[in-house]
This record gives structure tokens, sequence and C-alpha cells, in this order.
């Protein structure tokens, strides 16, 4: 998917995938939930993600809700929280070691 945010064309075809996340229910289900983290060559995260009407990503005309594919940009913070999230632990490491400490 490509999408231009703030006149920055974000592709998933370019950019290096990070970690990825499904509630693995079938893309039939309204709540199915898919998302990938990005990361493109300057830096930037970016989460492509896809969901049922009955998820975040949905769009509504009033009289019906739909499932949407989309594209959203990440700060380090919010990237930083989705990777704990999901328990994204190798990924976490990679990138954000800096942030971690042994327990």
């Amino acid at each position: 998917m490509r999408k231009i945010i703030k006149g920055k064309i974000y592709d998933t075809k370019k950019a290096k995938l990070i970690a990825e996340y499904s509630n693995e229910l079938p893309s039939t289900d309204f709540n199915h939930l898919y998302e990938d983290l990005y990361l493109t060559i300057s830096g930037q995260f970016f989460l492509h993600a896809q969901g049922g009407p009955l998820t975040k990503y949905s769009e509504s005309n009033g009289n019906e809700t739909w499932g949407i594919e989309t594209i959203s940009l990440l700060n380090y913070d919010q990237t930083y929280a989705w990777l704990e999230k999901h328990d994204k632990v190798d990924e976490i490491e990679t990138y954000f070691s800096k942030m971690i400490e042994e327990g």
C-alpha cells in the first residue's frame, strides 16, 4: 500500500517490515485486525493497518460502516508502546535498546 502523508509517500513495498500483529480472525469477521509496523530509510516508523467494520479501522457514512486499510505515522514513543503491547521483545531490543533495562 502507498499513501501520501504531509507531502511524503509511505510505501509498504519500499520500507522495512519490523513487526506484524493480527488478532487471527478471518477477514470476513467484522472484528478482524491486521497491523504491520514499518520503518522507512529516513527513520520514520509507520503502521499499515486493516480492520473490519467493528474495529478502530473503520469508516461510516451514518447508515453503513465498513472496514478500511490505512497507513498512519508513529512517533518514537508510540512505536515503542505498540511493540510493548504486542510483546515484540526482539524488536524492542533491536530498535529501543536505550529505553529498556534488565529486570
